[in-house]
């Protein structure tokens, strides 16, 4: 059984993650790194945790948000495509149960917004994950003014908080904006597809998914 300490310990799985973010860091894109991999497995696995998961499942979903994101080496453009036909490829040659490899795969090619699907609760999981991973320390720009609107928003951002309470039914994640810096309507500007896709994924895990920013209740 292939554990997800094997694939945090993987030196292979390590240089493609920072392949993967040097790709996007040429791009001017935010931080796609360790930190935010790790963040994402972190908050997949807790999210099915509370849920009452099985444990393996908890697992798969730790492991799928720590590769999510290798397929921005290929290119940013369908990186959950080919993200999937990676770790599909890595997987399989480590031995791991092809059931198992299925499940990671699924959840990482429906990861994106633009295509991707909520089809299984791990899948689930790393979209609600991988969404509300809003937060200042992910820009990598320093100069604020020549920030673009994907900075000023993450920027902005100088607390942010997932939480989940399994008697309400409820997933929330409460967001704190400077707006001196960044609005609110910037944030819906850039993320309400995302927000939708944390809906329609909490409503897979049975749940109501709620967003407050600044106090304010707007999902």
């Amino acid at each position: 059984m292939i554990t997800f300490e094997q694939i945090r310990s993987s030196e292979e799985l390590r240089v493609l993650i920072s392949a993967a973010d040097a790709s996007l860091a040429a791009l001017g894109y935010t931080d796609h790194s360790f930190g935010h991999v790790g963040l994402v497995s972190d908050r997949a696995g807790k999210i099915l945790c509370a849920l009452g998961s099985e444990e393996r499942e908890i697992e798969l979903a730790k492991i799928a948000g720590y590769l999510h994101d290798i397929g921005n080496l290929v290119n940013r453009s369908e990186h959950s495509q080919s993200g999937a036909v990676m770790a599909f490829r890595i997987l399989d040659r480590m031995g791991m149960d092809m059931a198992e490899i299925s499940t990671i795969v699924a959840a990482i090619g429906n990861h994106d917004e633009g295509t991707g699907v909520p089809v299984s609760d791990v899948a689930a999981a790393l979209i609600i994950a991988d969404k509300s991973d809003v937060r200042r320390s992910r820009v990598r720009n320093k100069d604020i003014a020549t920030f673009d609107i994907h900075d000023r928003v993450n920027y902005s951002v100088v607390d942010s908080d997932l939480s989940i309470d399994p008697i309400e039914k409820v997933i929330r994640l409460t967001i704190e904006i400077d707006t001196s810096i960044g609005s609110i309507m910037d944030y819906f500007e850039i993320f309400l597809g995302r927000m939708s896709m944390c809906r329609r994924a909490a409503d897979r895990l049975g749940l109501q998914f709620k967003l407050t920013i600044n106090d304010q209740s707007f999902i």
